[in-house]
């Protein structure tokens, strides 16, 4: 085997990197996930949520504010991926991430909320928003964190190979 594969094969992840590019992709991926369910009318609240102590409401209606709102969801999630990583990189199982979401969802639906008016009080909106996303949480939580546990917690992937002669 040359070095190159030897070192390759036995490469050491780096957790910044990681949790940068995975903070990205759950950004991406679940960011257009609320824009679709916003769309789709299964939510009411806008995709932008998280600019709305920034920006005035009738500017993250737009299709711009829109795209805005989406960026802005990839931001909160590679900051939210970096803090799993750091933390919780080393727990197993997809518990953890169902876990984190649900946190993410209590702080910024019902903590955070009455200071920074991100949405209406939960108690206000429809059963149907506040299912939809409470599910787009959990699920972008266990995408995060079972993502990292397969990562940092899968030794078989850093043990070298054995040749059978």
């Amino acid at each position: 085997m040359h070095e190159y594969q030897f070192r390759k094969q036995n490469q050491i992840t780096n957790p910044i990197l990681f949790a940068l590019e995975l903070g990205y992709y759950a950004g991406l991926i679940w960011g257009a996930v609320l824009w679709l369910f916003y769309w789709l009318k299964f939510t009411k609240v806008l995709p932008g949520f998280l600019l709305e102590p920034f920006f005035k409401h009738d500017f993250l209606v737009t299709t711009a504010g829109q795209i805005a709102g989406w960026l802005s969801f990839i931001a909160f999630s590679v900051i939210a991926s970096l803090l799993y990583v750091i933390l919780f990189r080393k727990l197993k199982g997809p518990w953890p991430g169902i876990i984190y979401g649900i946190v993410w969802w209590v702080v910024l639906f019902v903590a955070l909320n009455p200071w920074l008016r991100l949405t209406e009080p939960v108690k206000k909106l429809p059963w149907d928003t506040n299912i939809s996303e409470f599910c787009i949480f959990i699920l972008w939580g266990l995408f995060i964190g079972y993502t990292a546990a397969q990562e940092f917690t899968d030794e078989k992937l850093r043990e070298p190979k054995k040749v059978i002669g």
